[in-house]
């Protein structure tokens, strides 16, 4: 059966150009060494905080960041699942949700360093992307842009995976640009410090460009034009608002902005962005100045079942989800998305079982990952409450399963259709108000409606 799939792609390839590759997206681990299934609510967790875990499960709590036994297993299920990827993107977070003063910077390179073993030990000929994540740093959330200890030490972590060329800038900014792997024709993959733009960093609040990473990016995507490339961008930290609390940034605005800009101006190179940060499972979409869709970022679920404690986020924790591409080689075009799941109640109830979760073309029956058919899968959740819904289980990994109303309609809508701060503001005045989504109808006739459409 197998050999038979491979000749079929093999012909296909040969009738249409289409090389076809694929490759893993692992982000927000967040390891919490000190997790234990304690029967004492208050002592099962760090990361937990002040708050009781009770019934604490070997596997992990959703008021816990990840133990260790959650995150080897994650990694090894990548193993099982697609043994021989082309490469892996692995976009940060890998400290627990803990005040500074309980880490430092010898206990972040630690965690980095234990993270960054286990990937080379059950990947060991895999090339790997990395990026940190604003967790990644002694204290959290305060990446500088200039040359110091940490950037130092993790590009010696990341040595095996990194060119030579590439320990320049990471050294100097934590950003660097590489030729794709397993290519035949140009592929760049640009891995980005976006914590440099984060509004918690403080030491980046009163710079136009730090660590001049906007024109070093503009310099690459121009670079990679002349050449006749296609290239990835990858980070931790997105760009847009987050689509579990209105009106919530991540970036300082004129950061933001800086950056629509670019993509605007050199989408035309860009095949996908891909990052981390939020947990959740979701998308964003960038328009140009007619409002036509030109460039798509793919917003990965984390490992961490972590409760978020950003006040006025309900229901903010999430089952552990990794992710597989497939795309075209030749083209870098995203073809698919599978995004895998461990659900953590059964988990600890039963045994942990890593299983699909579901396969973007399938649920939402469009015919690849592209801009353009990922503008069709935002027009049908904006429009159809069955696929409303299905965007929003999948958005917490199946942990959320509670009715998407109409104010959680406009809040992911408005998010995944307008990264620009302006514009998503009128979004959610518009879509406020909006009557177009078919909500009125009983819950019963609702869910009959969506399971015959699903069929």
């Amino acid at each position: 059966m197998e050999l038979a799939l491979s000749l079929i792609l093999l012909m296909l390839s040969r009738t249409t150009g289409a090389l076809p590759g694929h490759f893993w997206h692992l982000t927000d681990l967040h390891l919490d060494p000190n997790y234990t299934a304690s029967s004492n609510p208050l002592q099962v967790c760090p990361s937990a905080g002040s708050q009781p875990v009770p019934n604490a499960g070997k596997w992990g709590d959703y008021l816990c960041d990840s133990p260790w036994i959650l995150i080897n297993s994650s990694v090894y299920a990548m193993k099982n699942i697609l043994p021989d990827p082309d490469f892996i993107l692995w976009t940060g977070d890998d400290t627990p949700h803990v005040a500074d003063e309980k880490l430092g910077e010898d206990a972040v390179l630690s965690i980095v360093e234990k993270l960054t073993t286990l990937i080379k030990e059950v990947f060991p000929d895999t090339k790997v992307y990395p990026a940190l994540g604003n967790h990644d740093f002694h204290p959290k959330n305060q990446l500088p842009a200039a040359n110091n200890s940490i950037y130092r030490k993790i590009t010696q972590l990341w040595g095996p995976w990194l060119n030579v060329a590439s320990i320049a800038p990471f050294e100097r900014g934590a950003f660097y640009s590489e030729q794709l792997v397993n290519k035949t024709q140009g592929g760049r993959v640009i891995v980005l410090n976006t914590n440099l733009y984060y509004k918690n960093n403080d030491q980046t609040t009163n710079m136009d460009d730090p660590g001049g990473q906007f024109k070093w990016l503009e310099e690459e995507l121009t670079s990679a034009a002349n050449k006749g490339e296609k290239v990835y961008i990858v980070g931790h930290i997105p760009p847009g608002m987050f689509e579990k609390k209105r009106s919530t940034p991540w970036f300082r605005e004129h950061f933001n902005k800086r950056y629509v800009d670019i993509i605007q101006k050199h989408h035309g190179v860009i095949a996908a962005q891909f990052f981390g940060h939020h947990h959740t499972d979701t998308f964003r979409m960038i328009h140009n100045s007619a409002g036509s869709p030109i460039s798509a970022l793919f917003i990965a679920p984390g490992v961490t079942p972590w409760k978020t404690t950003l006040p006025g986020v309900q229901n903010g924790a999430n089952n552990p989800g990794i992710r597989v591409f497939d795309y075209d080689r030749n083209t870098l075009q995203v073809k698919d998305m599978v995004t895998y799941y461990l659900n953590l109640t059964y988990s600890n109830l039963a045994a942990p079982r890593w299983e699909k979760e579901y396969r973007l073309t399938e649920a939402f029956k469009v015919p690849d990952g592209s801009t353009k058919s990922m503008q069709t899968v935002l027009d049908k959740i904006a429009t159809d409450k069955c696929y409303l819904q299905k965007y929003y289980e999948y958005n917490s990994v199946r942990y959320d399963l509670v009715d998407c109303d109409m104010n959680c309609r406009a809040d992911h809508v408005c998010a995944i259709r307008e990264v620009d701060f302006t514009k998503y503001e009128s979004c959610i005045i518009q879509e406020s108000s909006s009557t177009s989504l078919t909500v009125q109808l009983p819950l019963l006739i609702f869910l009959l409606t969506c399971f015959f459409t699903f069929l």
